[in-house]
């Protein structure tokens, strides 16, 4: 079983991906980011590591090529 501290609410999920909560609320539903769902209050949650796996698979380095002057 996971601690409290190792989930994010979407709210702070989206903060940490650098996404708005409504485009992180549309990668979980259709599954590109697991998500769990608190059965008390129906809020989304998100595994710390999950967030930071996804950023590992998605975010690549960008080279920018520089113009010759």
């Amino acid at each position: 079983m996971k601690k409290l501290d190792e989930y994010l609410k979407i709210a702070e999920a989206a903060r940490f991906l650098g996404v708005s909560v409504n485009t992180l609320r549309k990668w979980a539903d259709e599954g590109r980011i697991p998500m769990r769902l608190n059965e008390a209050n129906r809020y989304r949650l998100f595994v710390v590591k999950d967030l930071e796996r996804f950023l590992e698979k998605t975010a690549k380095p960008v080279s920018r090529k520089r113009k010759a002057r």
